[in-house]
């Protein structure tokens, strides 16, 4: 729909001339994504600043009718810990991933507004990674395991 004008570009052979006639598209999208970085940066100063640790571990739960199932987890916790902030703040989250986990860990949390890749990546067995954003939009998002990149 452009300016209140529907045509269908697969059935419409003249969909380009009408969006010529309009006198072109303007695709405008608000930034999509927040700003972060360096937990240092001078945008951060002055903030309340939320630690959030997370450990990437798999572990054998049980299931409640007959053996265990083996999943990753953060922190050994399905779901994994709850973050509370205040709008403003700044969330400072570390993964970390112990040695001997056969798996890397990232993680995506749809509330920072900042791109999985490479912001979260993947997290190595024996390694950490921090990132900071700020809470921006209120509400209730989810996190999860963004895999291997």
């Amino acid at each position: 729909q452009l300016n209140a004008t529907t045509f269908d570009v697969k059935s419409d052979v003249d969909a380009l001339q009408k969006i010529r006639d309009m006198g072109g598209l303007e695709l405008v999208m608000p930034g999509a994504f927040a700003a972060t970085g360096d937990c240092d940066a001078a945008e951060f100063a002055g903030r309340t600043v939320v630690e959030f640790p997370l450990t990437g571990v798999s572990i054998d739960l049980p299931t409640g009718l007959a053996g265990t199932l083996h999943a990753m987890t953060f922190s050994e916790q399905i779901p994994g810990p709850t973050l509370r902030v205040t709008q403003g703040d700044v969330v400072k989250m570390t993964l970390t991933v112990p040695d001997g986990e056969a798996t890397p860990h990232g993680n995506d949390m749809h509330a920072s507004q900042v791109t999985a890749v490479p912001t979260f990546g993947a997290v190595q067995p024996g390694t950490s990674k921090t990132f900071c954003y700020i809470a921006e939009v209120p509400g209730v998002y989810k996190y999860h395991c963004s895999g291997v990149n």
